[in-house]
């Protein structure tokens, strides 16, 4: 600004060009210089300047969790497949404790080995978005599949056991076979 410019002297910087703006944002110092009224040096270039690197939790964590999260999915299909076709599964379930048993009530063990199968599913989808979040951040995860699995063996498994206690006969047997 020179002597002659009639406008009255700025306090804020309202004359300053974009670049002279750009130039006080970025470099501090570039004020101070201006304000001396000795020209500043050229910036470094933008090359120069190393970005960091994006934060990484331990590489143990990592494999853990991906490893847990593998195991998982091939858990939760395994399962949902299972309780879909939940007579079958009452039946194999019974076979293993080694008692005779037929589960009779369908229409309760269908719809409860649906009802299952969802939940196995969207807890599955949630742990491993929020696994995959938590690691994008950098962040220590193999908790989370750990939580999710627990939830799932939770909620999955009142869901089996409401399934299995609409079957009197069928709960009835499983006692006796078991107590014996």
């Amino acid at each position: 600004m020179s002597d002659a410019d009639p406008r009255p002297r700025p306090q804020f910087g309202e004359y300053a060009t974009p670049e002279e703006q750009q130039a006080r944002i970025q470099r501090p110092e570039v004020t101070e210089s201006l304000d001396a009224g000795v020209a500043p040096q050229p910036a470094a270039p933008a090359s120069a300047t190393v970005a960091p690197a994006p934060a990484r939790g331990p590489l143990v964590d990592r494999v853990i969790t991906l490893m847990l999260l593998v195991y998982g999915l091939f858990s939760v299909v395994t399962t949902i497949v299972q309780v879909l076709d939940f007579p079958h599964y009452a039946e194999q379930a019974a076979k293993v404790l080694n008692v005779d048993a037929t589960y009779s009530n369908l229409a309760a063990g269908f719809v409860w080995g649906a009802v299952a199968a969802v939940v196995y599913g969207v807890v599955y989808l949630v742990t491993a978005l929020l696994t995959w979040r938590r690691l994008k951040r950098g962040r220590i995860a193999f908790w989370i599949p750990l939580v999710g699995f627990a939830v799932a063996a939770l909620v999955g498994g009142t869901c089996i056991a409401i399934a299995i206690v609409s079957d009197p006969a069928y709960l009835s047997a499983l006692m006796d076979g078991i107590s014996k």
